[in-house]
């Protein structure tokens, strides 16, 4: 990958990882562990559940096999990235990405979330020509390379922030802020 499409990919990890790092900004440990209703994810399982699926992506990348040639798709990374982002389409966690208490603070999950992001980045600064040659394979979406990963990535960040963001405001409306 050339220097200049390395360059964007991790302008939008840098952007998505402050995005997500400001929408649990300001959350007091109680609120943090408030869920604004029965069967719907606090603040702090979010930030758990991001962490652990980049963890689990990126693995996947250190270990993803080359390609014998590169696979480049620009249209399919821009959909992904938008397609993970998009809150109308509801998904459920698969059973071992679902929130377990890992964590015993925000401040620790937040912690262990920027560490992951840090990883994912460095990964693509270190592998960015690499990775359209990469081949892994997403459950839900199929066969994928590294940069449509690396899409995938970005967007699951924006599409919790974007809940962080939902499940505050209902505590600010029920008045648990």
């Amino acid at each position: 990958m050339p220097s200049e499409e390395t360059g964007e990919t991790l302008n939008v990890l840098e952007h998505t990882r402050q995005e997500f790092n400001a929408a649990a900004g300001g959350v007091s440990e109680s609120q943090a562990n408030a869920r604004p209703e029965a069967g719907r994810w606090s603040v702090l399982e979010c930030v758990e559940h991001v962490t652990i699926v980049e963890e689990r992506f990126v693995r996947w990348l250190e270990r993803a096999e080359r390609l014998e040639a590169p696979t480049v798709d620009k249209q399919k990374e821009a959909e992904l990235l938008a397609r993970v982002a998009n809150r109308a389409i509801r998904a459920v966690a698969p059973e071992p990405v679902r929130p377990a208490a890992r964590f015993t603070s925000l401040a620790e999950a937040l912690e262990h979330f920027n560490a992951a992001r840090t990883r994912t980045m460095q990964f693509a600064e270190e592998r960015g020509a690499d990775l359209y040659w990469l081949a892994t394979e997403h459950p839900r979406f199929g066969p994928m390379n590294g940069a449509e990963m690396m899409s995938v990535i970005a967007g699951h960040a924006r599409r919790h922030a974007e809940q962080i963001r939902e499940v505050r405001a209902a505590l600010e409306k029920s008045g648990d802020s």
